[in-house]
């Protein structure tokens, strides 16, 4: 993969990038962490756009490991790349749901025409995923996913995940 990876402490909804990852849950419509801040900032036409998603295409919600792209409505960023990480569980392994999350973010910024990319740490917040874990498969995945997107941003939300990015893209 070509494309150069960053890692950043910033606010996901401030930053100049074509796309912004949301880690959403499958509803789509809203909810704590960064996917409130998203809506938030994004406003009115994000949960807009989100509403219509699930009046058609996605009746039923939008599944974990699945991705799907809506304005980014009052956001510097394009785009928003919605998609739902699993849920930590220490009796199943979901990683390869979490490392879908990733892929399938990059096809859909591949779809948009997207150059630039912010994701979140996925699974990591109230989903329990182990930031180690969390960081590690995020940044083997984005490495090993071909993509056209020329630059991603590894948007880290306190220093544990910074460190964890670190630790996994000189590992």
């Amino acid at each position: 993969m070509g494309s150069a990876l960053e890692v950043v402490r910033a606010d996901i909804t401030s930053l100049q990038v074509d796309a912004v990852v949301n880690a959403a849950n499958s509803g789509l419509l809203g909810g704590g962490g960064v996917d409130g801040a998203i809506h938030r900032a994004g406003g009115p036409e994000v949960l807009a756009a989100c509403r219509e998603l699930r009046r058609t295409s996605l009746v039923g919600g939008l599944p974990a490991g699945q991705a799907v792209s809506t304005t980014a409505g009052r956001m510097p960023a394009r785009w928003v790349v919605h998609t739902v990480g699993p849920v930590f569980s220490s009796r199943e392994d979901r990683s390869d749901t979490l490392a879908s999350c990733y892929r399938e973010s990059l096809r859909i910024a591949d779809e948009l025409g997207a150059r630039s990319i912010a994701f979140p740490t996925i699974s990591a917040g109230v989903y329990g995923w182990p930031m180690d874990d969390a960081t590690r498969i995020a940044v083997h995945t984005v490495r090993a996913t071909s993509t056209r997107v020329e630059r991603v941003l590894l948007v880290a939300f306190n220093e544990q995940a910074e460190r964890g990015y670190r630790v996994a893209l000189t590992g």
